[in-house]
């Protein structure tokens, strides 16, 4: 028997539209969280996000932008969790100036903390990615946004970023 989904929400200080951007854009992605990024928001389209050494890797499986994102999920190398065995919805709601971001990860293994649930968003000044091709990758190549560093650091220890197993 599967285990309740794991839930978490953050009120991000920016609109949906540019939270949204940050489950889409490799740029923006990996400057707020990850070292690596390949990315095709599209229906099927990839989704590989390398965060603290984990790999996580998985597809889009249903984008309603500016608003919705489900993810497929699971952990490269992984027999506890491999890539694709569960599930993250992203929900973005407009609230009180900003967005109030609800990350639902279910599938997760019975007995074991969440892996890592999908990333919430950003706090303080949206950023401005540079616009790129769909199936775009992007490496990090300085330190995150040090603007962002609070909530990721948040986020990966709420939700128990591993190595995987």
């Amino acid at each position: 028997m599967r285990p309740e989904p794991y839930t978490a929400s953050i009120h991000v200080d920016a609109p949906a539209e540019r939270v949204y951007e940050h489950f889409t854009r490799p740029e923006a992605i990996v400057r707020w969280m990850g070292d690596y990024a390949a990315l095709d928001p599209t229906p099927g389209g990839q989704f590989a996000l390398d965060i603290n050494g984990v790999p996580v890797r998985g597809r889009y499986l249903e984008l309603e932008p500016p608003r919705r994102l489900v993810i497929s999920w699971g952990h490269a190398g992984s027999e506890r969790l491999p890539p694709g065995s569960s599930t993250v919805e992203i929900t973005l709601t407009p609230r009180d100036g900003g967005t109030l971001v609800e990350i639902v990860h279910r599938g997760l293994p019975a007995q074991s903390p969440p892996p890592a649930a999908a990333p919430a968003a950003t706090r303080g000044p949206p950023l401005r990615p540079r616009r790129q091709s769909r199936g775009a990758r992007h490496r990090r190549r300085g330190p995150h946004d040090a603007s962002l560093a609070g909530t990721r650091d948040q986020l990966t220890s709420v939700s128990g970023w591993r190595r995987p197993s």
